[in-house]
């Protein structure tokens, strides 16, 4: 083969390759559009680790020494006007600087969510999230103010002659007064899972 014969046979393969890795990168091209027009071909955000399954904030931590939320012998309360002390225990039932998670009373009892059928009995009584976290078999209301301090508000204790814990136990014996079991609101710590809806991409049947 000529010199010349054998640079034109080398132009021709070179431009065949060059030719190959162009129409790949038309194909790539072609995919990436078809990709970004159909929504349902991005990876499913729902197939990854369940965002929705994130700890109930409401729900109750770890054990609880029994030593915190048990009223001192001798304890009495803070005393003054009854209408007074609700006022107070309303506002504070709503307050989110109690806790330092964000969470209020009113967080996870609004239109009361989240109460067990035992709250309408009169304290002391048992209490079952008592019982597992700190071993008590029965609780006062005071003490019940306290363990919720404690979890899930993720607080400490109030002071046991604070005008504050006086003020939380009157308004809560005001709610459970009104309390009817099975009337309850629906827990908004257990929102419905968005990841559970049905796949807009999955193939009809």
């Amino acid at each position: 083969m000529t010199p010349l014969a054998r640079r034109l046979a080398l132009g021709a393969a070179l431009s065949l390759v060059l030719s190959g890795v162009a129409g790949a990168g038309d194909a790539a091209r072609e995919l990436r559009l078809a990709q970004a027009k159909n929504p349902c071909a991005a990876k499913n955000p729902c197939a990854a680790k369940n965002p929705c399954a994130a700890k109930n904030p409401c729900a109750a931590g770890g054990k609880v020494d029994a030593k915190l939320i048990t009223r001192p012998a001798g304890t009495k309360l803070v005393t003054a006007k009854a209408g007074d002390l609700i006022r107070d225990g309303e506002k504070l039932w709503k307050d989110t600087k109690l806790s330092t998670n964000g969470l209020s009373c009113n967080t996870c009892h609004q239109g009361n969510a989240a109460f067990n059928p035992s709250f309408a009995k009169p304290y002391p009584h048992e209490v079952a999230m008592v019982t597992e976290k700190a071993g008590i078999k029965k609780i006062h209301l005071d003490e019940m103010v306290q363990i919720c301090m404690l979890v899930p508000m993720a607080s400490r204790p109030l002071p046991w002659d604070s005008r504050e814990l006086a003020a939380l136990t009157a308004y809560t014996r005001e709610v459970q007064k009104k309390y009817k079991p099975g009337t309850a609101a629906a827990n908004p710590c257990a929102a419905k899972n968005p990841c559970a809806a049905k796949n807009p991409c999955a193939t009809k049947k």
